[in-house]
């Protein structure tokens, strides 16, 4: 099945994201959030971005109006019923997760294909909400998804060949790299690769090893990382960060899977990174 329509559920960082590309590709898009003013915060920073990529000529005043008008929203889940694909992009909880999917199992037309953007929790487990599990996928983008070229396609223990073969014609047709995932792993790749780095290196700097500086600019001088481990948390978000080595040292069992204390306890102090201002280092104070 060609894939034309895009419905995003959660009009956050992520799912404005993956709206705003998937509008630029050509697909029209239908965003859902809970009230309209999140649904308007999200379309004013996807204007503002593409007010940027304006002026600095990298796309036109007439591409910028023709994205703009592929984007519909909604407050109500009833209008997805005749979308192409659903991409959930709601918060990283299993309840919720499988709450959004059942309503939509009885809303959406029986060709829709069902993916969500989570980054570590089981694609097999939030399609047993639905009815649909060989048309089930996992979706993970990468934030800022405009900009990161990777798109995991995750398959569930029953998701059709068919199924990874379309999304990945329409991970293609945005520019971007899929790779498929073969199995329902926790945490996938990228995450199962970066969370124990993201540990090992708590540990290095609480050993006295070296400062917070000098480990973020070792990874990205000695292997070419563009941001250090720190830098990467405070981007992402420290809670992010907490709650993916939560859910997998409780899916894995094993001590290297466990949060670092520190890691709690700086989110019990509000320092969640970026967008807090404050996380591992200052922003608002504008310093390091």
């Amino acid at each position: 099945m060609k894939i034309k329509v895009v419905g995003i559920i959660g009009a956050g960082s992520m799912g404005t994201g993956i709206a705003q590309i998937s509008a630029q590709k050509g697909f029209e898009v239908l965003v859902y959030d809970l009230k309209d003013e999140i649904l308007e915060k999200s379309l004013g920073r996807i204007d503002k971005v593409l007010e940027k990529l304006t002026a600095k000529g990298k796309i036109t005043e007439e591409d910028k109006a023709k994205t703009m008008s592929r984007i519909k929203t909604s407050t109500n889940l009833e209008d997805f019923k005749e979308v192409d694909l659903i991409i959930e992009a709601v918060v990283e909880n299993m309840e919720i997760k499988q709450t959004v999917f059942s309503k939509l199992d009885e809303i959406c037309e029986e060709k829709t294909y069902f993916a969500t953007n989570t980054s570590t929790m089981s694609i097999t487990k939030i399609a047993t909400a639905t009815n649909r599990q060989a048309k089930f996928a996992g979706l993970h983008f990468f934030n800022p998804a405009p900009v990161m070229r990777l798109v995991e396609v995750i398959r569930g223990y029953y998701t059709s060949d068919e199924t990874v073969k379309d999304l990945q014609d329409y991970v293609k047709a945005l520019g971007k790299e899929g790779i498929e995932v073969k199995k329902d792993t926790p945490g996938f790749v990228v995450n199962r690769l970066m969370l124990p780095q993201f540990r090992e290196a708590y540990l290095v700097y609480e050993e006295g090893v070296a400062s917070l500086e000098d480990i973020d600019k070792a990874m990205k001088l000695g292997l070419n990382h563009p941001m250090g481990p720190f830098e990467l948390m405070d981007y992402t978000g420290l809670d992010i960060a907490y709650d993916s080595l939560v859910y997998l040292y409780g899916e894995f069992a094993q001590p290297n899977w466990s949060p670092p204390p520190a890691l709690k306890r700086m989110i019990n102090a509000g320092r969640f990174g970026m967008k807090a201002g404050k996380g591992w280092y200052d922003y608002d104070k504008k310093e390091k």
